[in-house]
């Protein structure tokens, strides 16, 4: 097995610059797990597919405005810092102040000891957060800091939300629409810094047809990072040093999933975030045991055995990722290698604002 078996050609055109009009009326290509047969269909044809006694897991986790531009204090040269997690265990107290694991830019003048303070405007130009890289992260594979941040404002999220922006794909160029559109409309807690996409094609009347259809629908979270977009640079994808991500599985969720696996319901996990808590909670067995924010590095290769997760809806992938190499994980290299081909010549939209696959 090597990397460029999940490599495919792109057209840039295919790339979605923004979201369908409508979430649930975009495109859905929906792929027998076993025999790769396909079928064209629309996204709100999902309720189509449900079986009594199904249930739908889905990551609710929000996009927190994880981007923050600004200047470097005293040269007033333009700075970027990005959001990765809030260090736990060691934040100062108060909300006001906290320390982060963060990406600068421009790298080589904010290095930890140099002093090194970016302030970062809202929109009126006044300073509503200031940011100082205080150290490395130890083990960090991409120059990743330690930073303070701290406000005059009542609190931290008070200010990111003032002067944070939510970050897109590099590959979304020139999208300047609703923010919310980028967010799942059951999404919560601020804790990702990325959306998990393949839920974007959901709207309330979608999810009350498919609970009418007899499937239930239950959460996890799982706080998706940046490397979610990384492609493997490797030879041998098992060389490549998959990302590290904090989940939760709550007592509800892991009892409903167990009782429908029990009862011969199918449990249909929506984006490879939802697979990865699933299977990261699951025994050998295919028993799913409650998480309260247990990290989890779990890379799935062509090879692996699914314990928890039947049937998959996801979004179509970067090529050479992790992702790809998850979803041929679950249906086998050829099946969606084939169906991706399909894709491209049926113009389906690509990418996060792009269409949907249901792998059943």
């Amino acid at each position: 097995m090597r990397t460029d078996d999940f490599d495919y050609p792109l057209p840039e055109e295919l790339i979605a610059q923004e979201p369908w009009p409508v979430r649930d009326e975009c495109r859905l290509l929906v792929m027998d797990r076993e025999s790769g047969a396909l079928q064209d269909r629309i996204f709100k044809d999902i309720a189509e597919y449900v079986r009594p006694g199904d249930v739908f897991v889905v990551n609710e986790t929000r996009v927190r405005p994880a981007r923050l531009l600004g200047q470097k204090r005293g040269s007033g040269g333009a700075a970027e810092v990005f959001l990765l997690r809030e260090v736990l265990g060691q934040t100062p107290h108060g909300n006001q102040s906290a320390l982060w694991e963060v990406l600068v830019r421009p790298g080589k003048r904010l290095k930890p000891g140099s002093g090194a303070v970016v302030d970062i405007p809202d929109a009126q130009g006044q300073v509503a957060l200031s940011v100082e890289v205080v150290d490395w992260v130890e083990g960090g594979q991409k120059g990743e800091r330690i930073a303070r941040l701290s406000t005059a404002l009542p609190s931290l999220d008070e200010a990111l939300h003032a002067a944070g922006k939510t970050p897109l794909p590099p590959y979304i160029k020139e999208y300047n629409g609703d923010m919310e559109l980028y967010q799942t409309v059951y999404s919560r807690r601020e804790s990702s810094a990325a959306a998990p996409t393949a839920g974007l094609h959901f709207t309330p009347a979608l999810i009350e047809a498919v609970q009418v259809a007899g499937a239930q629908w239950r959460t996890v979270e799982l706080e998706v990072g940046l490397d979610t977009f990384r492609v493997v640079d490797e030879e041998d994808p098992a060389a490549h040093a998959i990302h590290t991500e904090f989940y939760s599985v709550s007592p509800e969720t892991a009892a409903v999933v167990n009782e429908a696996r029990d009862a011969g319901g199918r449990v249909i996990a929506v984006g490879t975030t939802s697979v990865r808590s699933l299977e990261s909670a699951a025994a050998e067995t295919g028993r799913v045991r409650p998480v309260d924010r247990e990290a989890t590095s779990l890379y799935i290769l062509p090879g692996y055995q699914f314990k928890a997760v039947d049937a998959l809806i996801t979004n179509f992938h970067v090529p050479r990722s992790t992702l790809m190499m998850l979803v041929s994980a679950f249906s086998s290299r050829e099946n969606v290698m084939a169906a991706y081909r399909h894709a491209i010549e049926q113009r389906y939209r690509m990418l996060s604002f792009g269409d949907a696959m249901f792998i059943c």
